[in-house]
């Protein structure tokens, strides 16, 4: 067992059954002796992730897709830049979902993920998912008169009715090949509003700011019972959540670090073996070659 596994384990939910949020702590290191050691292993996550994803797209059999839903200035865009700064950028794709388009409101709420689906071989990343739609959309009713949905089929059982079709989505691609991890960066909120003032008192960090971000706090508690409740519906063995503690940037990012190389360390990717007549005709194109 490496220690991609040990890191990541304890945060890596599986079953909703008996999931509570508050039994994760924001500020949690885990075993992790200081903020050097979270570096090294980063930097050891991040040579491993290189090495698999060569053989992942020389494969080309399976596709990996990292989904991030976090509140605001719990660090998605600094997870995200860091753990993957040794990917190869033509086997990998960020797609960062905002306010939908009227072309995106004129389609079901999964359309818009299923166009940015990776391929075989490649690695996608959500920064931000259809995951919005059991959260903004739920913590905020009125966004759902914008998807025009026929009003008979908005009932009381909708959000069920969405944590069922989300399951069965997942199910559905991982079934044809595509892994999937979900991590939810678990800020607290003593953390979020530092990190809010900083933006605010440090120049070159004020265009992070934003004045929406902080009316959204004013909805924290509504937000908090939302991904306890998707994680708890949504957390299956086929397509985990990891509630990664965000209150220390350095430690979130080993915690991704780790769960990635663990997912594609499980694939036993290897690169693809040459047929009898491949290598005939490798052999052929050798002596061509030489005889130039």
């Amino acid at each position: 067992m490496g220690w991609a596994h040990k890191v990541s384990k304890k945060y890596r939910v599986e079953s909703g059954k008996g999931f509570r949020l508050k039994d994760f702590d924001p500020a949690d290191t885990g075993k992790i002796a200081s903020e050097d050691e979270a570096k090294e292993l980063l930097a050891e996550g991040i040579q491993s992730m290189s090495d698999l994803q060569e053989k992942l797209y020389a494969q080309d059999r399976w596709g990996l897709l990292l989904m991030f839903q976090a509140m605001d200035a719990a660090g998605k865009d600094g997870a995200i830049k860091h753990v993957m700064s040794g990917i190869n950028p033509q086997g990998c794709e960020v797609t960062s979902f905002k306010t939908p388009s009227s072309e995106e409101l004129n389609h079901d709420y999964l359309w818009r993920s299923m166009c940015k689906i990776p391929e075989r071989g490649r690695i996608g990343i959500f920064n931000r998912s259809y995951y919005e739609e059991v959260l903004v959309v739920r913590v905020h009713p009125d966004v759902l008169k914008a998807e025009r949905i026929p009003p008979a089929l908005v009932t009381k059982n909708i959000w069920d009715e969405r944590f069922d079709d989300i399951r069965r989505y997942e199910r559905y691609l991982t079934r044809n090949g595509l892994v999937i991890c979900k991590f939810f960066l678990h800020l607290s909120k003593k953390e979020q509003k530092k990190r809010f003032l900083a933006r605010l008192d440090h120049p070159d960090k004020n265009w992070k700011f934003s004045a929406a971000d902080v009316k959204e706090r004013g909805y924290w508690d509504e937000y908090q019972s939302a991904y306890e409740d998707l994680i708890k519906e949504t957390a299956t063995e086929y397509a985990p959540w990891y509630v990664v503690p965000a209150d220390n940037k350095w430690f979130t990012r080993v915690v991704v670090a780790g769960a990635i190389v663990n997912a594609l360390e499980g694939l036993q990717l290897s690169y693809p073996t040459l047929s009898v007549a491949q290598k005939k005709g490798m052999a052929e194109a050798r002596r061509k070659l030489v005889r130039e």
